[in-house]
């Protein structure tokens, strides 16, 4: 990819008005890494993601992904891409299996109707793939869209904040997910205020405060059970 990796941003800048977000982001993630983007409230996370995941637009800088650059080629990016956010970006007025039809259609999946299978089991639910989405409760909406996102086995997975609005069955099965995401070699870039769970499924640590990436760690690098302090001490210093 000529000397870029899988997720690349040079001097990233993002600006709403006279607000400046993102402050020159250097930021590069290698195929396979699982990188756990961590920071307090306003630090511009969710932001960064919405840029990656082609939703927003950068005020200055470079971003490619998969060797792709970002605005420009958009079309390319979104095809390699899964996303969970804030938003479950499904259709009420489809059922789940309908839904997944939909999105599978866009990408070209491979023997779909067996895959949509695969799908509902991982996110337990098969039982409800032909009840209207507009009738699931807020957790189920996003079990589904967790579903949406690895439907197509994408190269990079991109999560804001995935395990809210989860209970802890769910937050378990999404825990597994992206252990077989990680374990086929993907690359996940992953938002979370949840220092254990990061600890426990992240390769790689990114602490983002006041629009630029202050610290980064990887997993061999600390100590058991040090992530909490290595944040506490990283946002100390900035």
């Amino acid at each position: 990819m000529g000397g870029y990796g899988m997720i690349e941003t040079r001097k990233l800048v993002k600006r709403f008005g006279l607000k400046t977000v993102l402050r020159g982001v250097d930021f590069q993630v290698q195929e396979g890494e699982f990188v756990a983007l961590l920071g307090p409230n306003g630090a511009g996370k969710t932001t960064f993601l919405r840029i990656l995941a082609s939703l927003s637009r950068p005020s200055m800088g470079e971003v490619r992904i998969a060797g792709h650059r970002l605005p420009e080629q958009a079309a390319h990016v979104r095809r390699t891409l899964g996303v969970v956010s804030h938003l479950p970006l499904l259709y009420g007025d489809l059922s789940a299996e309908e839904n997944l039809q939909f999105y599978g259609r866009m990408y070209s999946v491979p023997d779909l109707v067996h895959r949509i299978d695969e799908v509902l089991v991982m996110v337990d639910l098969a039982s409800r793939r032909r009840d209207l989405v507009r009738t699931f409760s807020r957790g189920m909406q996003q079990r589904l869209a967790i579903g949406r996102a690895v439907l197509h086995d994408p190269l990079v997975m991109l999560l804001d904040e995935p395990h809210t609005g989860l209970d802890q069955d769910a937050c378990v099965m999404l825990d597994n997910v992206l252990r077989e995401v990680a374990a086929r070699g993907r690359t996940v870039v992953m938002t979370s205020h949840d220092l254990a769970r990061a600890a426990d499924l992240a390769s790689r640590f990114d602490i983002l405060s006041r629009g630029t990436i202050i610290a980064s760690a990887r997993r061999g690098e600390l100590a058991p059970d040090h992530l909490l302090a290595f944040y506490q001490q990283a946002l100390k210093e900035a």
